[in-house]
């Protein structure tokens, strides 16, 4: 039977360590790409992973590649490539940069895998899925932005240092953008069955979304040099095994709704089932007036971001 085939464009941390979790869990065989100006980095970090098969147990050939050909046909493609902001670089630099960069990283996936199901994870996140989609040219079903996973491992973690309890027993569920207008939902969060609101406090509830909000701004001060990305690779590869293994998984991430929350055509983060098909489902939440509010402010931020986003392209 043929492995599945996962291609990962960019091999940065975020992307070698999508690897590196895919390869772990022999999700399929794996191609890291990255741009030649690289040189043969993305084939050290492919053979150095590789070897790490006897001694882990796992079996997966890996590739290291500037060529999207060797992407060709491919299942799933997760698209990390972009540039961090610089120093003396304004929002919408960064916006109309990694724009033109995962345009381009579009283009070649239509043309080298047409039936895969992508995963986006460059930041703008919401923008960036939107410029797939419209680049690609895909059935927004299999156009998907990674950003819910890690956001509500994010609020479980932040929920179990607060409760001292284990984190496999948190649930949580988040809408929004992937920013500073997320909103991690209280009423959908609970430890073994019981709902958050029971267990603490709602200022301590409050604190712990705004963490969550915060998240990635805390690790890269923490870090002083790059961000995240152990946890966002994980986030990717759990949304990859439940594509590859038609898991049906109810997960939020970036989805393209229309009818849906009257979103009106965007890409936005929403409880989604995850299978084979990409986006199967988009489940339907009946918010509180407070969560409703806070979502829709979310929504209006992603579309303003869009929109400065198609200007600047047009520029």
């Amino acid at each position: 039977m043929r492995r599945a085939k996962i291609s990962i464009i960019g091999a940065g941390n975020v992307g070698a360590t999508t690897a590196h979790w895919c390869a772990a869990a022999e999700l399929g065989d794996i191609v890291l790409l990255d741009i030649p100006e690289v040189g043969d980095m993305p084939k050290g970090k492919a053979l150095d992973l590789m070897q790490a098969g006897p001694i882990m147990g796992f079996d997966a050939k890996i590739t290291g590649t500037s060529n999207y050909w060797d992407t060709a046909d491919s299942d799933v493609v997760v698209i990390t490539a972009g540039i961090p902001r610089k120093p003396g670089m304004s929002r919408d630099d960064l916006l109309a940069t990694n724009a033109k960069i995962v345009g381009s990283v579009a283009e070649q996936v239509k043309k080298t895998s047409p039936n895969a199901i992508v995963i986006v994870v460059s930041n703008p996140l919401d923008a960036m899925v939107q410029r797939t989609w419209q680049v690609t040219g895909f059935p927004p079903y299999r156009v998907m932005g990674q950003a819910g996973v890690l956001d509500t491992a994010r609020f479980r973690t932040f929920v179990a240092m607060e409760l001292g309890v284990s984190v496999e027993d948190v649930s949580a569920m988040l809408l929004g953008g992937h920013g500073d207008t997320m909103v991690p939902l209280a009423s959908c969060s609970s430890v073994s069955g019981i709902p958050l609101t029971q267990l603490l406090p709602k200022e301590r509830i409050d604190a712990i979304v705004q963490r969550t909000r915060d998240g990635g701004a805390e690790i890269v001060q923490l870090l002083q040099k790059g961000s995240a990305y152990y946890a966002p690779a994980a986030a990717t590869a759990q949304m990859i095994e439940a594509i590859i293994k038609d898991k049906k998984r109810l997960l939020p991430c970036a989805a393209y709704c229309d009818r849906e929350y009257g979103v009106g055509g965007y890409y936005i983060g929403v409880p989604v089932i995850l299978g084979k098909d990409g986006v199967e489902k988009i489940i339907e939440l009946q918010l509180t007036p407070e969560e409703k509010a806070a979502f829709e402010k979310s929504v209006q931020a992603v579309k303003n971001l869009v929109e400065t986003m198609n200007r600047l392209l047009r520029g």
